[in-house]
């Protein structure tokens, strides 16, 4: 079912000083940088600029994809376990057109898997995705949020990141709140209030079956 968009608070207090903090067993956990307040108390001096958007295809094409997405989000999956493979192999693969991927975040769970993803890099973020997709329904119920970073770890060491990496990427706090800033840069800009949702030259759609969408990428190409 659609999720409707989080209002953005301030990120965490104190400068992100308690951007991490103890859990059981003397295990650490990304603290919670979503709020549910008003979002004009988020920080205007947030440069997005630098985060880069995570693209495939071909930059040049007539047809730019925008997806918006939360890993969060068991549609996004079921998106990515089916319809976004074969808009791969016949659009993507084929440089028909430039595809965009944006994270958008629902819960701090979904912020700790895009740090993952991008922990990777760009040549590997897709690859990242795909597995935390895959495994949404194991890592997003372990239980405790340690329970679900460690899970997250998991994947993030079976993509070939070592330890030191991961928590390098999920400690640091000026990137979680640029990603928070920048999300919600994107997701006003689009009108974006559920996900999946897709932004096709323009143009905003919901969730869709793929010969739907297929039709609307081949009259935009006209």
């Amino acid at each position: 079912m659609s999720r409707m968009i989080a209002i953005l608070a301030a990120l965490v207090v104190v400068g992100f000083g308690a951007f991490y903090v103890l859990g059981s067993g003397g295990t650490t956990t990304p603290a919670d940088p979503l709020g549910a307040a008003n979002a004009q108390t988020a920080e205007a001096d947030v440069d997005t600029s630098v985060i880069p958007d995570m693209t495939l295809g071909n930059a040049d094409a007539p047809v730019t994809v925008i997806e918006y997405a939360s890993f969060t989000c068991p549609h996004c999956a079921t998106f990515h376990a089916g319809p976004y493979k074969q808009l791969k192999t016949d659009y993507i693969d084929t440089g028909k057109i430039n595809f965009v991927y944006r994270e958008v975040y629902f819960d701090r769970y979904g912020l700790w898997a895009s740090m993952i993803a991008r922990c990777a890099g760009p040549d590997r973020f897709f690859g990242v995705a795909d597995l935390i997709y895959s495994g949404q329904s194991e890592w997003s119920r372990a239980g405790e949020p340690a329970a679900i970073v460690e899970e997250l770890r998991k994947i993030g060491r079976l993509a070939g990141l070592d330890g030191d990496t991961l928590e390098s990427c999920l400690q640091d706090a000026d990137k979680a709140r640029t990603l928070v800033a920048w999300y919600q840069e994107n997701a006003e800009a689009d009108g974006i209030e559920s996900t999946p949702s897709f932004v096709i030259n323009g143009t905003k759609y919901s969730n869709m079956a793929y010969d739907e969408m297929a039709a609307i990428i081949d009259a935009a190409a006209e």
